[in-house]
């Protein structure tokens, strides 16, 4: 049975708006989508979060993650109900694994010299965040992403998952090939190890609003797998 749900994951820097370009023409081709609105306060809540939009779902459903959104899908993707994962520029670690040391091998991404903290609150420099994050994103609205910027907690920077669902779903993964945020070849390399069908863009971080029309075609594509 194919999925008729998708379920979409933010990141951090931004809210659940930041699917609006996919969200339309997946509508248009008549799925049910819901986009999550994580609190990004700490991994627990953003957890807690999506499984209960996933408990709302009627049916195989597709779970997308964006970013750190990666994280989520990671873990809440063993759902049972769950058909499919969707990498889109994003995290995939391994169960356990530190992320943060993964992510070191590769060298520092452009846009982490540009967080700030308010004690144990982050948020990125309007250069970062316009430069490094939003770089290929039309002017007009990479101001608007900006002015609406979701703070995290510090503590999701070190957040591990208790497994990955990607070892016993089918995976899909868009690499974003001018990432700026997560680098390129640690986005190719997180999907060549889950054996994700794979997609390259020449994209920065937010290929869903630079590259909506690939992102739903890719989220299409694993609507089409059935339920285990």
């Amino acid at each position: 049975m194919a999925a008729r749900n998708v379920v979409l994951v933010h990141g951090l820097y931004c809210d659940a708006s930041c699917w609006t370009d996919v969200i339309g023409p997946l509508l248009d081709r008549g799925l049910n989508v819901t986009a999550v609105q994580n609190s990004l306060k700490n991994f627990g809540e953003a957890l807690a979060d999506t499984r209960r939009v996933l408990a709302r779902q009627e049916g195989p459903t597709v779970l997308v993650g964006h970013s750190f959104g990666g994280m989520i899908v990671t873990e809440a993707g063993a759902d049972p109900g769950v058909s499919a994962l969707v990498y889109v520029a994003a995290r995939a670690p391994d169960a356990v694994e530190d992320y943060r040391a993964m992510a070191e091998a590769y060298g520092p991404p452009p846009v982490s010299a540009g967080i700030v903290y308010d004690g144990d609150e982050a948020r990125l420099t309007k250069a970062a965040f316009l430069n490094d994050l939003v770089g290929d994103v039309p002017p007009a609205r990479a101001r608007l992403l900006y002015a609406t910027q979701a703070p995290f907690h510090r503590s999701l920077l070190a957040a591990k998952t208790a497994q990955a669902a990607w070892r016993s779903k089918p995976s899909f993964y868009a690499v974003s090939a001018k990432d700026r945020a997560i680098l390129p070849d640690l986005q190719r390399f997180m999907a060549k190890r889950m054996g994700a069908e794979t997609v390259e863009l020449e994209a920065g971080h937010f290929s869903p609003i630079t590259h909506s029309d690939e992102i739903c075609d890719l989220i299409v594509k694993a609507t089409h797998v059935p339920l285990p």
